[in-house]
């Protein structure tokens, strides 16, 4: 009942048929006047049902707010004729074509809105007889279950009659104004009723007249045999979407609903000049189609056709609000930005929530007035990442970039939040990059390594605690090193290449690799006595500084000049290539006594490239 208004009927034909089956004993009470207890039980059945029917339709009437749903011309062509014959003529013709359907379900289509029948204007009208054989034979069933509601023998007949007109009823635009001319959906109680007539009558000839059973026998293979083949034939017809909008312009081909509902699907699949077509089609057979305008609108070639389409669809409604956002659209592509912004503050007007038009809006509004947009973006849609990006990025243009980072993270959470749906990724990607430069820019890199580690965990799908955690350590490994690979690449010595480089500016200092350095100096001192004639060694000058400990070795007569870190190693160590093997520089020979347990592997580049190389 909550989905279906129908299923409410269900009540309704309990109490008429317990009130059928009680009759003779409410006819005795109402002879004798007096009542019996068959009555007295009927009449407490008969108030539950319409308490419990009462509270049923205000519940529903509560879901509704209070109010009936309003339907226009679309949906249904003939309640807003204003001839009540017109009316009453096209709503009996409707009863009667739904029994048709119940008895040849021929012609079947999901959408009967929009000319698919059109209205009866006079009475001459040929399509009056169907109506009139419908009534007659509802009317012949009618006396028929009256005549038979003293001795009930008929009762199958009763059941079948009931099961037919009274779930219908509220689909009849009798007693309310329903948005459909005909739905195959209101008739399945209804086909209940149908078969069981249907089943009885075929009881009695057989009965009755049992010549006419070879008749009847054929009668009911050819009736179930064209309904398994209809059936399956119509399967096929509902495989996809295409099938069935096919099929059912080719049943109703003066359905414009359906012209549209097809020319919207072809503009879907990139096939616009087909879907031109259909659009138009579709205004041909109804001039004063809002949504059909409004959609050639967005296909149509040329500012001036695609704005006259819009203004047509506004035209014919007023409150259509996607005309009024494609026409500002419209506008502020073409530079009117004034027209824009009307359009796009009347579509607000008309609908509060919609929110492609504030982010139109955004882009228009003087700098003044975006941020009230900005937040109201953030109350319609507080789940939405793109909002927060787009606050940040204002803020950020503001020069606050410490709230505009806060922005940018609560838009990673949010994209984060959305871990399946492939848009995410395009968000994380957006408000990560967004909030490390803000990072950057406030020099907070340690706020960037905690934001790329959870990103990239996030993107690597470790759930586990243990693996993110030692993903974490990495990276704060790859942190510590990234101070003492800034000075190896920013060391520089003044002097010329006949010292080596100075290692003890970069290494913690150890009291006995100094006094083994001494010692090495004064054997280096000695030996360079002995060969001084050679001019082959320059002894520098020792200095009792504690700062100035170098090692000597020998030189290669090149001019004074500032060389870098890898060109002094080279020159020094590589001894095949300066021809002094024997020589050995003091400061680098190899101590067998320490060991050097806490080895830190190297990384092949800053953190700064990682992180470009991530962005």
């Amino acid at each position: 009942m909550l989905a279906k208004e129908t299923g409410v009927t269900i009540l309704l034909l309990n109490l008429a048929f317990d009130f059928y089956r009680c009759w003779p004993f409410v006819k005795r009470s109402l002879c004798s006047l007096k009542i019996e207890k068959k009555c007295t039980g009927l009449s407490i059945r008969s108030v539950k049902v319409v308490v419990s029917l009462t509270l049923l339709i205000c519940l529903r009437l509560a879901l509704l707010q209070g109010t009936l749903p309003i339907f226009s011309s679309q949906d249904n062509p003939a309640a807003f004729h204003g001839s009540f014959f017109v009316r009453l003529m096209t709503f009996c013709y409707l009863a009667a074509f739904n029994w048709w359907l119940l008895l040849c379900p021929w012609s079947l289509s999901h959408d009967w809105q929009m000319g698919s029948v059109p209205i009866i204007t006079s009475g001459w009208d040929p399509r009056n007889l169907l109506t009139c054989a419908a009534f007659g034979a509802l009317l012949l069933l009618c006396y028929r279950c009256i005549a038979d509601l003293e001795v009930q023998r008929h009762t199958p007949a009763v059941i079948g009659l009931m099961l037919l007109v009274i779930p219908f009823v509220p689909a009849s635009n009798l007693l309310v104004t329903v948005g459909f001319v005909i739905a195959e959906r209101v008739l399945y109680i209804p086909s209940v009723g149908s078969v069981i007539i249907t089943a009885y009558g075929v009881q009695l000839m057989w009965y009755s007249k049992p010549g006419t059973k070879v008749f009847l026998v054929v009668g009911l293979a050819v009736l179930a045999a064209s309904g398994v083949a209809k059936t399956y034939r119509r399967n096929a017809d509902w495989r996809d979407r295409a099938t069935l909008l096919r099929a059912d312009l080719v049943t109703l081909p003066q359905n414009a609903k359906l012209h549209y509902n097809f020319a919207n699907f072809l503009r879907e699949t990139e096939q616009q000049d087909n879907a031109i077509k259909h659009y138009k089609e579709a205004l041909r057979l109804w001039p004063t189609y809002a949504s059909a305008h409004n959609n050639i609108g967005t296909l149509v070639n040329g500012v001036e056709n695609a704005e006259q389409h819009f203004l047509q669809a506004i035209k014919y409604n007023r409150r259509h609000v996607n005309a009024h956002y494609n026409l500002g659209k419209l506008y502020k592509k073409s530079g009117r930005n004034d027209q824009a912004i009307r359009m796009l503050e009347k579509c607000i007007w008309l609908q509060p929530r919609f929110v492609q038009a504030h982010v139109e809006l955004l882009a228009l509004k003087p700098e003044a007035d975006r941020l009230a947009i900005l937040r109201r973006l953030l109350q319609l849609e507080p789940g939405n990442w793109e909002h927060y990006v787009l606050y940040g990025s204002w803020l950020k243009n503001k020069d606050i970039p410490i709230v505009a980072s806060k922005f940018f993270l609560e838009a990673a959470r949010l994209s984060f939040k959305h871990r399946t749906v492939a848009r995410a990724v395009r968000g994380d990607l957006i408000s990560i990059r967004s909030a490390a430069l803000m990072y950057r820019f406030l020099g907070q890199k340690s706020r960037i390594l905690q934001l790329l580690t959870r990103w990239h965990t996030w993107r690597r799908g470790w759930h586990d605690a243990a693996a993110a955690h030692m993903y974490l350590r990495d990276w704060r490994l790859k942190m510590e090193l990234e101070g003492r690979v800034q000075i190896y690449s920013k060391a520089v010595n003044p002097t010329k290449s006949t010292r080596c480089f100075n290692h003890n500016q970069l290494t913690v200092v150890d009291e006995k690799l100094i006094e083994d350095n001494n010692q090495n100096k004064e054997e280096l001192v000695t030996h360079n006595k002995k060969e001084r004639s050679k001019d082959s060694v320059v002894i520098p000058k020792r200095s009792d500084s504690s700062d100035d400990k170098v090692c000597v070795c020998k030189t290669c007569g090149t001019k004074k000049r500032n060389v870098s870190i890898a060109s002094q190693i080279k020159t020094t160590h590589n001894k095949s290539e300066t021809g002094h093997k024997d020589k050995k520089c003091a400061i680098h020979r190899k101590d067998k006594t320490v060991g050097n347990t806490d080895v830190i592997p190297s990384i092949g580049a800053p953190l700064e490239h990682i992180l470009m190389k991530t962005f």
